[in-house]
This record gives structure tokens, C-alpha cells and sequence, in this order.
């Protein structure tokens, strides 16, 4: 079977919450009652059919052709099978994604994989703020899977990250790792200042020393690290790096020891 595909008809008229076309959501659903679902956020109330054009009948891969900064929460909650975006999305892509992929080929609003639980999002383009951080009154932001922005992302990143992987590769604003509560953010191409900043536990790896640390971090020598070694074989196979970031025995500082004080930040020796 042909992917599942909506094709964007022209620019929307208001932002459109796309959580209703996941994979499992549309499952044994009719054409003419897909096109009938309601997406607009505003009083003018959009539906499917008056946004896109839909061509395919596969569910479980999806397929949107034409992106919009107006197309909120694409993949939201999805718990399988793929969806891929040719161009860019809105705010909250990925959010609550518990297995599957999620592709966006073109850049990413804020909160992309906020409150993520598994599953994997890869990112071509740049993301903005708060990649995998929390919502207002949240307590934890991403909390499992894999998230990957192959260009740049704005400030917050990993902000209360609990569990996963993030990797961002040409670098990141301020207050990256912020808070994080355990997890792995992986940052090259240059980062902003305070990483890490109040984060209990958790690793940060750079790929050269960062410029603007907390006070409060403690500078921990270049011993060598199995966990070093294993992460770099791990990002090469996972196809988000082409070589090794750390080496064997990367330069550490300890902390946010202005709370709990037992994450890290690791990058090379020079």
C-alpha cells in the first residue's frame, strides 16, 4: 500500500492541531471521514479536506508534503508507525510520542518532543526553544527515546530532561541541559552560556570546551571513561555522528553543585 499522504494545499488561515493523524488514531478509517475531521484552533474551524489533499491509503506510514510554521502538534502521542514532514512544522512536534519515527525535513518550532517517551524524532533542519523540555507546570520534559536536530536549537534545550537521548549538531542556545534530572544531551558546533545550569544528574557532551559555566561546577580532570568510549561507539551507530566526539579520556566538570551536583559535563581534550 501507498503511504498515507496529505499534501497542503495552500498556506492554513489559522494554526491546526494535527494530533488527530497519527498513525493509530487513523486505523481503519474512511477517507471522507478523514477529511471530515476538524484541525483548525480557531473559530473559522478548518477541516482536513479544506487543508490538504489526500492521496494513499497506508496508516501506518504518513506522509505530509508542504510544510507551515501553522502545523502544530504533528505526531503528538503517536504510538507507532512513521510520519514524515517535507518541509517545516509548528510548535510541540513529537510531543508525547511513545514509539514510532517522526521525520521533519525542515525546521522545528518550540517544544519539539516535550514530554517524549520513547520512539524516535529526527529533525533536518534547525528546532527552537525548549527542544524536549517540559510545558508551563510540567514537572519533567522529555523522558525516553531518541531526538535528534541535525541543525541548530534555540535556548532551553533538554530543559528538565529525565531519560533519552538528545542530540543536536550545530549547536545550541543558552541554558542547554538546564535542570535536567538525568539523560544524555549531546551538543556539537558550539554552545550558549550556563549548560547545565541547576541540572541534579545527567551528562551533557560537548565537542569543545564550553564557554560560560555555572560557578558552582566543579573541574574534574580528564580521567579516563568507559561511558566516553561506549557513547561515541553508540552516536556512530546510531548514524547521528560520523566520528568520535570524546575520545577515551574527555575533560570533566562535575555538578550543578548548587543543588544535587551529580551530572556532568564531558568534551575533548585539546
Amino acid at each position: 500500500m501507498k503511504a498515507l499522504t496529505f499534501t497542503l494545499v495552500a498556506e492554513p488561515p489559522e494554526r491546526l492541531d494535527l494530533s488527530p493523524l497519527t498513525p493509530e488514531r487513523l486505523a481503519g478509517s474512511e477517507r471522507r471521514d478523514i477529511e471530515k475531521i476538524r484541525i483548525g484552533m480557531s473559530k473559522h474551524g478548518s477541516k482536513v479536506g479544506d487543508i490538504f489533499r489526500l492521496a494513499g491509503s497506508d496508516p501506518l506510514s504518513i506522509v505530509f508534503e508542504g510544510g507551515s510554521a501553522r502545523l502544530d502538534r504533528v505526531a503528538q502521542g503517536m504510538g507507532g508507525g512513521s510520519v514524515r514532514v517535507i518541509g517545516n512544522t509548528g510548535a510541540q512536534a513529537g510531543r508525547a510520542m511513545r514509539s514510532g519515527k517522526l521525520t521533519i525535513e525542515g525546521n522545528a518550532g518550540p517544544h519539539a518532543g516535550s514530554g517524549m517517551r520513547g520512539g524516535r524524532l529526527e529533525i533536518t533542519g534547525n528546532a527552537g526553544d525548549h527542544l524536549g523540555a517540559p510545558l508551563v507546570g510540567e514537572l519533567a520534559g522529555m523522558n525516553g527515546g531518541v531526538l535528534i536536530v541535525r541543525g541548530r536549537a534555540g535556548a532551553f534545550a533538554a530543559d528538565r530532561m529525565r531519560r533519552g537521548l538528545i542530540s543536536v549538531l550545530k549547536g545550541s542556545g543558552d541554558y542547554a541541559g538546564s535542570r535536567m534530572i538525568a539523560g544524555t544531551l549531546v551538543v556539537a558546533g558550539g554552545i550558549g552560556e550556563m549548560p547545565g545550569y541547576l541540572m541534579r544528574r545527567g551528562s551533557i557532551l560537548l565537542d569543545r570546551a564550553p564557554g560560560h559555566l555555572s560557578p558552582s561546577f566543579v573541574e574534574c580532570g580528564a580521567p579516563e571513561s568507559v561511558f566516553a568510549t561506549i557513547i561515541d561507539r553508540h552516536l556512530i551507530a546510531e548514524g547521528i555522528l560520523k566520528r568520535p566526539l570524546l575520545g577515551s579520556a574527555p575533560h570533566k566538570y562535575g555538578g550543578d553543585n548548587a543543588v544535587l551536583g551529580m551530572g556532568e559535563v564531558l568534551f575533548p581534550r585539546r
